[in-house]
């Protein structure tokens, strides 16, 4: 034997109304949880069912004195639906307003839109500025690399490393001194370790003519940018 459906929620709403509109009289929430079930609606759920209609100004809910009633005539119900009936009315006619303006809007825009042997040659340049649009922006991104900020930037950057390597080196210039005065007994095993570290005899301090010239770098931006400009 199959198990007995519940009822949905708005089942449930109908079941509780017409206990309100067969009585036509008020109701505390304990007296709608004993009459729920004879509706066929659980005392669990009557709570929640009530306020649903409450919400949707189905049902009347005040407070008297320290006790909270709840009422529904079919005349209230009536004006109700009446109401919801005229707010859908007036939506209704905005929407078909609006939904004119839209289509005369529509209209007006079409203007000066057919179809033409005109309209196509304009569409057809518009297409060519476009893709030599494309091609220019893809051509500037090509000379980010030779841009004069990007360059100076890039010459601080160098200033900074070169900077903070000479400090370190003096870091540890300092330290091999400081190690050598205070254990000299341990000379032989400090200079291995020196040497497993890295630190070998031509450890120095660095200098940026050992490496490339600033200016010979901005040279190769300026001559390369040349290069490609008259290509």
């Amino acid at each position: 034997m199959s198990k007995k459906r519940g009822l949905s929620l708005e089942e449930k709403r109908e079941k509780m109304l017409q206990i309100f509109y067969e009585s036509q009289d008020f109701f505390l929430l304990k007296e709608l949880e004993k009459l729920g079930p004879k509706k066929g609606v659980i005392t669990q759920s009557v709570k929640d069912v009530v306020q649903s209609l409450v919400d949707d100004d189905l049902v009347s809910k005040d407070k008297i004195g320290t006790s909270v009633y709840f009422w529904s005539l079919p005349s209230c119900a009536g004006n109700q639906l009446r109401n919801v009936r005229r707010k859908l009315e007036s939506d209704r006619q905005s929407s078909k307003k609006r939904f004119t303006e839209l289509v005369d809007q529509c209209n007006e825009l079409k203007k000066g839109r057919e179809e033409s042997e005109e309209r196509e040659e304009a569409l057809a340049e518009l297409k060519a500025i476009e893709l030599k649009y494309n091609e220019l922006k893809e051509e500037m991104g090509q000379y980010a690399d030779n841009d004069p900020a990007a360059f100076e930037a890039m010459k601080k950057a160098i200033e900074v490393a070169h900077g903070a390597a000479n400090r370190w080196t003096d870091n540890i210039f300092t330290l091999r001194q400081w190690c050598s005065n205070n254990f000299p007994e341990a000379k032989e095993q400090l200079e291995h370790m020196y040497k497993e570290v890295g630190i070998t005899d031509d450890f120095d301090y660095v200098e940026l003519s050992q490496a490339i010239p600033l200016r010979a770098v901005g040279d190769q931006m300026l001559e390369r940018q040349f290069s490609n400009d008259i290509m």
